[in-house]
């Protein structure tokens, strides 16, 4: 492969790589919760993950 098609493929990855993490936190952080709870541990969730893109920017 050429170095243009890495110029492409990486950022796309990296990108899918952390969507697939985020997803997997909020499922692991939804399970055994009630439901009355979920709607702060996703908004909790929401935060840490704002955070880390913050922190990247």
């Amino acid at each position: 492969m050429d170095i243009t098609a890495w110029v492409a493929l990486v950022p796309v990855g990296a990108v899918l790589i952390a969507a697939i993490v985020a997803v997997v936190i909020v499922v692991v952080a939804v399970q055994g919760t009630p439901a009355r709870a979920r709607a702060e541990v996703l908004k909790a969730v929401a935060e840490v993950i704002r955070a880390v893109r913050g922190s990247r920017r």
